[in-house]
């Protein structure tokens, strides 16, 4: 709920649910994910987080605020995960079939981790990436530095002479298109897919890039936001 450029984002509306909620259900499609658990975290603002996973019948588990890497870690456990999907929750127009390429990637080549950011041919805000628990333990472990506690992953890109990494790419490079909510415009742009589209949340991310086609007024909703580095 701390956003600093869109305070609330994941519980804001989107066509009758919240945005954590569209989330939550685009993720439940995936045919190789067992269970979603939402990592908030401890603070008080983020009650209202809990109450909404448990409105959606998800699990939630709580941690940190700042150490991401140990709410993730603490979250896996528990839950007996062998493998980790990360998924963030201002990504409302996450695509399962995205979300099951990247993991069957996975479990055909077992790296210890892989995604479709490491190369970017995807919109961003279909970012999906999938590591083993032992990789998850390994940056628990050894990772020092606060934007590599913040953004859970990068220990693990930061030393591929230590961990197999696998990159999952698409055949055309969409990565020019920005998906993600980290600010009002980005909000303005998703929520004006969901109104074309419907709220049923059951349309794909080629059903989105079909729409931009036809309507590419909407790209200039939040075409002037930049993404924040990680550090």
């Amino acid at each position: 709920m701390g956003s600093t450029r869109l305070p609330g984002k994941v519980l804001k509306d989107l066509s009758g649910q919240s945005m954590l909620a569209r989330v939550v259900t685009r993720v439940r499609a995936a045919k190789l994910i067992d269970e979603v658990l939402v990592a908030t975290t401890n603070l008080s603002d983020d009650d209202a987080i809990v109450s909404e996973c448990h409105r959606c019948g998800v699990a939630v588990s709580r941690g940190d605020q700042e150490d991401v890497l140990d709410r993730y870690f603490r979250a896996a456990e528990p839950a007996s995960a062998d493998v980790i999907v990360r998924i963030t929750a201002d990504c409302p127009l996450i695509d399962s079939q995205v979300t099951d390429k990247t993991i069957r990637a996975f479990l055909e080549k077992k790296p210890d981790y892989a995604s479709n950011v490491i190369v970017r041919t995807y919109p961003r805000g279909l970012d999906t990436e999938v590591m083993s628990l032992k990789a998850l333990a390994r940056a628990w472990t050894d990772a020092r530095a606060a934007y590599q506690r913040e953004h859970v992953t990068p220990y693990l890109l930061e030393h591929p002479s230590e961990f197999v990494l696998l990159s999952v790419t698409g055949d055309v490079d969409y990565s020019g298109h920005r998906w993600t909510v980290d600010t009002p415009e980005d909000f303005e742009f998703v929520r004006a897919v969901y109104d074309r589209l419907g709220p049923e949340s059951s349309f794909s991310w080629r059903d989105v890039l079909d729409l931009l086609n036809r309507a590419p007024d909407l790209l200039e909703l939040n075409r002037s936001v930049t993404q924040r580095p990680t550090h």
